[in-house]
């Protein structure tokens, strides 16, 4: 935040974390990790630009058959909003929704008075997850708020290019998987191995986190 240029930064970073507690990836709570963030571009460009860098690494480090798994942060925020959920509501059935808990998230969404399209839109989250589920989505989500809408189409552009760029890489979606939540803004995506439950490199993007450090830019970014 210190490089105050008005075009596009990039900058990556290599060295060692510190975890509370091992994912048992590497069986050490202090892994070795690598990372690399656009700053100051907003567009499906950059978001692309990480993606096809994230397998890029992973490439050059010999990790073959990867599959992406991409979704977006504003369909359940926007969806939270049209609902009319308060913070805590929110919160709480954002986390019925990570476990795919439908029994919980039916109830959540009856105890706080949610009905109607709303109510049906966001148990439909759950279900909307797989290879075919932007598809599902355009209808299962038709009566969603612009903003809604907005991070769909995004989501559509993003999956387009990517395919272009990376056509032999399978991509995934779901759309109740909100890797970050709290402080992502827009498209979230995680890289998988068969075999292996847990994701090998994550990212998505931030806008404005640099906010707190006086200077706020569209920001995005990956992990490994």
């Amino acid at each position: 935040h210190h490089l105050r240029h008005d075009v596009p930064t990039r900058l990556c970073y290599l060295g060692t974390v510190l975890h509370t507690r091992s994912d048992g990836f590497a069986g050490t709570r202090s892994p070795m990790q690598i990372g690399a963030e656009i700053y100051g571009h907003s567009g499906v460009e950059s978001d692309v630009e990480i993606l096809r860098l994230v397998m890029l690494t992973l490439a050059v480090a010999g990790i073959g058959e990867v599959y992406l798994d991409l979704g977006h942060v504003g369909i359940y925020r926007g969806l939270a909003r049209q609902a009319g959920l308060d913070g805590y509501q929110e919160t709480a059935l954002f986390e019925a929704l990570q476990r795919k808990a439908v029994p919980e998230i039916e109830a959540l969404i009856a105890d706080y008075g949610v009905g109607g399209e709303p109510a049906r839109m966001l148990l439909a989250l759950s279900a909307l997850n797989g290879s075919d589920a932007l598809d599902r989505a355009s209808s299962e989500l038709a009566a969603a708020d612009a903003p809604v809408l907005g991070a769909l189409e995004h989501l559509q552009r993003v999956a387009d290019e990517t395919r272009k760029w990376l056509p032999d890489v399978p991509v995934h979606f779901d759309l109740a998987e909100l890797r970050g939540y709290h402080y992502k803004t827009g498209v979230v995506f995680a890289a998988f191995v068969p075999g292996w439950g847990q994701e090998i490199a994550r990212g998505g993007r931030y806008d404005d986190i640099g906010r707190v450090f006086g200077r706020a830019r569209p920001a995005v970014g990956f992990s490994t």
